[in-house]
Formats: structure tokens, sequence, C-alpha cells
């Protein structure tokens, strides 16, 4: 932010000096009606107007550097900005929060920038420079003065009474800019639904709905910043006549020169075009302040966040202490001080009905869900010690809905990693089992996917979505019901990259439901409304299940360590 500032200091410089030259053209005027007319002397003529040309050169090059600078100023300040308004919107993302208002910190981020690069930064920054043209009317004479104070004064309190006027309908614009956006983001995403019951029709009368207010919000806004900003140049106009009219008067009393005339009334002029451009651009000014406060106060709450220590590669343990994992208003805990211990070599199946909190507690192993309470540690260290691209490639993660990106099958399998080989791609589409399915597409590894996988099948995503988890042999694989999509060849493949990871001393946790799941893995942990009933082997878990005479998971949970 340093540099942001020291360039900020450039354009308040260049600005003092820019409206300073701005006098030029009232001076030049001054002369000629005063010196030239009256001595009829050709050499000052030319001798003023090369003089003049010369500082509208040098004011226009001035200007022109200024201009650059603010353009610049808006880059860098994106340029600073931007990493940590895309962490907030990924974190935002992971909180709960619908995509409206995840997006809220780039959409804001753009608002600022595209303020600070505009005009209206730099009719602020000519605002501290009226004086000068306020002590030059004043030397020409006192009333002139006064009445360019007044106009300035008028125009400021048109400026509050914008301000005023304007600040709730803006708010009220933001709000709904977000609720249409989160209703067609809802659209897009379940187009499928909407075309196959039928339901657009009442879908679009919720849009309609929330589209409806948010055109009068803005209408609203639009009719204060236009109505306001036309008073504003009309007042401005009248100022301007009556400075002229009253310069003319003092010159018929002679106590004011023909030169002095044209003079007062251009920098009488000059002196009010700042606050107009001001008034005109509120809407933009408003925006950007509202946006600039949302971001800081985003970017205030984000963990701060240090260079970790790099620490060994994890090769020992997976320790999950306590952890706790609450509804984003924290209304009600969806996981519940679950505790479990793993060993490299160990296959973990979490099993248990729906809603009992095993999707959440996959994602909070990874980091994907924020904790409550409790830490998962690899060997012994917790997650937020670790350097965050360095601790990627130590964990492979399949989600319950595979989520891929548009690219190619490559790209999506290598993690988009820059330094890839296409060696290490094969090596985690064959431990996958995928490596002969994406050869029998199109272009192969280059096949282009579209957005979320839409070109491939459910069974072929959440394969390419398996051998992304592999890519790279990480000790840590969570899988989120990896079988849900596929077939007998595939589930076979995921039973063989399940075994393979367990023989290479890495941790595989699954969340199944498949009985066949249970063969490759020698725990077995059953959840229950977000609480651990069950923990061991795999084989005693299941006696204590199936046996009616055993204690149930529900009215006596048990703890049984491996």
């Amino acid at each position: 932010m340093a540099s942001i500032k020291r360039s900020a200091v450039s354009v308040f410089i260049f600005s003092g000096i820019i409206n300073l030259l701005y006098l030029t053209g009232s001076l030049y005027m001054l002369q000629v009606y005063d010196r030239v007319l009256g001595s009829r002397s050709v050499p000052t003529l030319i001798g003023l107007s090369i003089l003049a040309v010369g500082l509208y050169v040098f004011q226009g090059v001035l200007d022109g550097l200024r201009q650059r600078i603010v353009a610049r100023l808006g880059l860098r300040f994106d340029r600073e900005l931007v990493p940590v308004a895309f962490d907030a919107l990924r974190m935002l993302t992971l909180f709960g929060r619908n995509p409206s208002e995840a997006q809220a910190p780039m959409r804001d981020l753009d608002t600022v920038r595209s303020f600070v690069s505009s005009q209206a930064l730099i009719s602020l920054f000519d605002l501290p420079w009226i004086p000068i043209y306020m002590i030059f009317v004043f030397a020409l004479h006192p009333l002139l003065g006064y009445i360019t104070v007044g106009g300035a004064v008028l125009l400021i309190a048109l400026t509050l009474l914008t301000e005023a006027l304007s600040r709730k309908p803006s708010r009220t614009v933001m709000e709904l800019v977000g609720k249409r956006q989160a209703l067609s983001e809802a659209a897009r995403r379940n187009a499928e639904s909407i075309q196959a019951m039928g339901f657009g029709g009442a879908f679009f009368d919720q849009f309609n709905a929330v589209n409806q207010q948010y055109m009068d919000a803005q209408r609203s806004l639009t009719d204060v910043s236009a109505t306001l900003g036309s008073v504003g140049k009309v007042l401005r106009m009248i100022l301007q006549s009556a400075s002229l009219g009253v310069a003319a008067y003092l010159t018929i009393q002679g106590e004011l020169s023909a030169g002095s005339i044209i003079a007062a009334n251009i920098v009488s002029g000059r002196a009010l075009a700042p606050i107009d451009m001001v008034i005109s651009q509120w809407k933009l000014f408003v925006s950007a302040r509202q946006a600039r406060t949302r971001l800081f106060e985003i970017i205030g709450k984000m963990p701060a966040k240090g260079r970790p220590l790099d620490l060994p590669d994890p090769e020992k343990s997976v320790s999950i202490e306590g952890v706790t994992v609450a509804t984003p208003g924290g209304e009600r805990m969806i996981v519940n001080g679950i505790t479990l211990n793993l060993q490299a070599g160990d296959g973990l199946a979490i099993i248990g009905p729906s809603g009992a909190g095993k999707s959440t507690l996959a994602r909070a192993i990874v980091g994907a869900a924020r904790t409550v309470r409790g830490s998962i540690r690899l060997d012994g260290a917790p997650l937020e010690q670790w350097d965050e691209r360095r601790i990627g490639r130590h964990i492979g993660y399949l989600p319950q809905n595979t989520d891929l990106f548009d690219g190619t099958i490559a790209e999506n399998i290598c993690r988009f990693d820059p330094s890839a080989t296409a060696e290490e791609v094969i090596e985690a589409a064959r431990s996958a089992g995928v490596h002969d399915l994406v050869l029998r597409l199109p272009d192969g590894y280059n096949t282009r996917i579209g957005e979320t996988g839409v070109m491939l099948s459910g069974g072929q995503r959440q394969r390419i979505g398996l051998a992304r988890a592999l890519y790279g042999k990480p000790f840590l694989i969570v899988l989120d019901e990896p079988a849900s999509n596929l077939d007998g060849e595939g589930d076979n493949a995921l039973m063989r990259a399940i075994a393979e990871v367990r023989e290479r001393k890495g941790i595989v946790i699954m969340i199944a439901h498949r009985p066949s799941a249970l063969a490759v893995v020698n725990l077995v942990a059953v959840l229950q409304d977000g609480t651990l009933t069950h923990f061991g082997p795999t084989e005693k878990v299941m006696q204590q299940l199936n046996n009616p005479a055993g204690p149930s998971p529900i009215a006596r949970p048990v703890a049984v360590k491996s």
C-alpha cells in the first residue's frame, strides 16, 4: 500500500501545478485586453502568445502524466488487494455464504478500482486547490470573490444534500444486486431441473419480483443523482453569469478593467467546476465508498497469514481431535466432538445414516469446513501450521459432488500445476483406472471438458476426480461417497486404488454406503446425529452393529481404539 500512497501524493502535487496552469488562459486574456489592445504592440502579443502556448503544452504534459498515474493507481490497487479478495471469496464460500455474497469482495474490488482509475478521482484531487482561484478572483475585486465563495458554498451544500438523499437508495441497490445474481446463478445451476419439471415460469416470477425492486431502487438513485446534478449545473451557470454581470457593472463604474471581465468569468467558472464534477459523479463516489468499507471490513475479518515454517512431509499419522463443526449461523452442531487417530497404512470407512454429518466431517478433515472446536493434525502438526500450497500436495480429496473445472482432462488431474509432467498425470490416471477411458476420448488427455466437466458423464467425472485426488501420491486421501456414480468396472478400480494407497503407507478416509467398500479398509467409524458411536477394526464394529443383543449405536455409544 506504500506505493499506492506515493502515487496518490504525486497525483496531488501534479493537480496543484495543473490548477495553477489553468490560470494561463485568464491571465493571457487579461494581458491582451489591458496591455496589447491598449498599446497596440504586436511584439508583446507574440511574446504573450508564445508564453501561453508553452504553458498550455506543459499543462497538457502534466495532465497526461496525471491521468496515466491515476490509471496505473487503479491497477496497482487491484494488484495489491486481489489476492486477499480472492481468498475472501473462497473463505466466504467455505463458511456457507451463498454465491452472491461470496462474490461480493471481487465485485467491491472492481468498483473501487474503477473509481480509482476514473476522472471522478481526479476531480477530488482538484477540490483542495479551489482556493487558488478564489485568491485570484479576490485579487481582481472582493465583490467577485464573495460571489464565487457563495457559489462554492451553495454547491457544497448541494453535494451534502446529494450524499444524504442517495445513501439509502445506494445501499438498497447493492443489496438487491446480490439477490439478483444469486437467483440468476441458481437458475443457471439448476437449469436441467427447471426445464424438466416445468417451473421456469414460477422461478422467473421470483426473479422478476427482486428485479423490479432493483429497478425501482436504481431509478430512485438515478433520480436523486440526475436531479441534483442538473440543479448543480444550472446553479453553476447562474453563478458564472452573475459573475460576468457584476464584473461588467464594476467595469462601467471604473473599478475593473475590460480584461478583468473575461478573466473573472473564466476563473470563477473553473473554481466551481470540480464541485460540479463531484456532484455529477456522486453516484460513483457513494458506490466506491461503500464498496471500500465492505471490502476492508471483510479483509479485516480474514485470519492473518504469516509464512509458516516448512514442515517435513507427513508420513506417520492423522489425528482428529475433538472436532466440532456448526451450521454457518451456529444454530446447531453438525459434527460434535469427533476424535479419531489413524496411522500410516490405515483405511477408514465412515458410515451412518443420511444427515449424520459424514460429509461435513470429511470437509473438516481436509480444511474445507470451519471447525468450532478441535483440530486436525498431520504428524502432530495442526493444518493451520502448514503452508496452504505445501500441504495441498499431501492431501487428495474427492467431494460428494465432483467439481471439475473448465480445462483439459490433464489440467484437471494435475490440479492445474504448471510444472506437472505427463508421466505424473498418466500415473495418477492409471491409479484411478481411468487411463484407458481417457484415451478413448476425442483428444485424449487434451480433451476440454467444459465448466463443471459438463462434457463428461457422472461416472467419468467421478473417476477423473479420483485421479486428481491421487495425483502426486498424497499421504492423506479423503473420498466422499466415491462410488456413487460408478459402474462395476469403476468400483473395482476404486477398490484397487485404495489398496495401493494403503500399500504405500498412505491413509485413506472414505465416506461409504456400499458394503464392498468395507473389504479394503481396516477401520470403521459410525456417525449418528453428528456423534461418533463406534470406531474400531472393521470386523469388530460390524459384529457390534449386526448383533441384535449388542449395544445400540445410538443408546449406548462406545469408542473402540485401534
